[in-house]
């Protein structure tokens, strides 16, 4: 029979069990399936097509710089589209918050959410600082195919742990997971031991949680928008010490009283239903269409679809009502001002108004300049949100992953528009080979409108030769992405 945990008995315990269950994977990793190979490789071209389109932002472009002025590092981490080198933590938070700023790279959604792409923050920082590193050094550099293998893996880290874990419920913000699954991935990178990298992950969760008080009214703002580059840098700092030396803490998860399951998760277990493998990376979405909050893409699709409809007919509108599953309802149902683009961008009222009045939606349509005609505020106040149990069903189905939504409209006269449905977006699996060509154009008009068009025909050739793209040191990959800029 097990003995009463003692709390006063200072003795050290074996690591909890999540933590060793992360750092076998990323010390003992199984062999990364095909699938999972190569849509790593459409995550990377698609991520870095939305940290280009970010750099245009002014509100992102001030962050993307050495945290103290003219702290560069020569030989450091490249930041894409820049001509920055930076130590690899300021390099993680300034990739990190570049691929985050326009809400338009990958999506999870499981009991948490979350973005795994984030992570590329930390791992493409490290893995050119470690690259360049060697090539002085006369050693081999990192190759792209294993950057692939790091962000399969960070991946699935991030996912699994949010597949029956919801920090949103106990009002933690959902980068914790970026900041685990960074700290475990590139402390391997680093070449660190499972016993490191349990210590670097226990200092991860150490941290705590960020709360998501930014995400939502009355204080929605920027902070949404690098706090997942803070978090994939925060993971760099924490691996870099463990390779230093510096100790971990065995039962930060499940010590009583102190522990991160009694302080910061309602007593809870954290749960790991399954093992780590390639699954979230098969099963990624990707947001190929529209900068917006995944739960409210299928939403600016029906409007889109019934824009053609209601656009001569604004002033007959009595009501909207839309259609979503329960996390919809939770976290982009909003009512009221809306103060900046953070507000607006997690808004499935502002997002559905724009293109039923417009017929698109892109990020500047967030900016104050496109929120300042009346209409879209007059129309907001007609939505009616409410949730759809049979969306939410799917939703939380691990078959289907869906994220559906209905939108219909009615006007004063009776009438009325088809109602319209869509239950997973052109970024799903199950609609990956539509998807494709649209994640290509995504990506190759974000490097045309961001380099010189030689380089760029340059860039755009990389992904079209994925033999020679998996063979690339990161070195020489990362050379091919450097811009002018800052």
């Amino acid at each position: 029979m097990m003995a009463a945990f003692d709390p006063k008995r200072a003795q050290r315990r074996e690591p909890d069990a999540v933590l060793t269950q992360i750092a076998t994977y990323v010390t003992e990793p199984p062999p990364v399936s095909v699938l999972a190979f190569a849509t790593a490789r459409d995550c990377l071209m698609d991520t870095l097509a939305c940290g280009l389109l970010a750099l245009k932002v002014p509100a992102c472009a001030r962050l993307i710089a050495p945290v103290v002025p003219g702290a560069v590092m020569p030989g450091g981490a490249r930041v894409p589209g820049t001509s920055l080198e930076l130590d690899p933590v300021q390099g993680a938070f300034a990739i990190g918050a570049m691929i985050r700023w326009l809400d338009f790279n990958d999506t999870w959604l499981a009991a948490e959410w979350g973005h795994p792409s984030d992570n590329l923050g930390g791992i493409l920082a490290v893995a050119d600082y470690l690259s360049r590193q060697a090539v002085m050094q006369g050693r081999a550099a990192l190759t792209v195919a294993q950057l692939l293998e790091a962000m399969v893996r960070a991946h699935e880290i991030q996912g699994v742990l949010a597949l029956n874990n919801s920090f949103n419920r106990v009002g933690l913000d959902h980068v914790l997971l970026v900041r685990v699954a960074t700290t475990a991935v590139v402390t391997a990178m680093l070449g660190g031991t499972r016993s490191q990298v349990v210590n670097a992950l226990s200092n991860a969760w150490a941290d705590g949680g960020a709360l998501r008080t930014y995400r939502h009214a009355p204080n929605t703002g920027s902070r949404k928008s690098w706090a997942a580059g803070d978090a994939t840098s925060r993971g760099v700092r924490h691996a870099l010490f463990a390779m230093a030396g510096e100790m971990g803490y065995p039962t930060v998860l499940s010590a009583p009283r102190w522990g991160f399951q009694d302080v910061l998760f309602a007593g809870q277990s954290l749960s790991v239903p399954q093992p780590f493998g390639s699954y979230v990376m098969e099963n990624v979405l990707f947001k190929i269409s529209w900068p917006a909050e995944f739960h409210a893409q299928t939403a600016v699709e029906c409007a889109m679809s019934l824009h053609g409809l209601v656009r001569g007919r604004l002033e007959d509108i009595d009501r909207v009502v839309i259609e979503t599953q329960e996390p919809g309802v939770r976290i982009i149902d909003k009512t009221g001002p809306l103060a900046n683009p953070a507000d607006r961008d997690h808004c499935i009222q502002y997002m559905v108004a724009v293109p039923l009045i417009f017929g698109r939606l892109n990020a500047a349509d967030y900016e104050d300049e496109v929120a300042a005609d009346p209409r879209i505020d007059r129309l907001r106040e007609l939505m009616q949100v409410r949730e759809n149990p049979g969306f939410t069903k799917d939703y939380y189905n691990p078959e289907r992953r869906f994220i559906g939504n209905a939108v219909q409209v009615f006007f004063k006269d009776g009438g009325a528009t088809p109602r319209v449905q869509v239950d997973f977006p052109v970024g799903h699996r199950r609609r990956r080979a539509e998807g494709q060509p649209l994640m290509v154009a995504k990506f190759e008009a974000a490097v045309r409108a961001h380099y010189p068009a030689r380089q760029a025909e340059r860039v755009v050739g990389l992904f079209a030769d994925p033999l020679r793209l998996a063979a690339m040191g990161v070195h020489e990959f990362m050379a091919e992405l450097v811009g002018n800029g800052r």
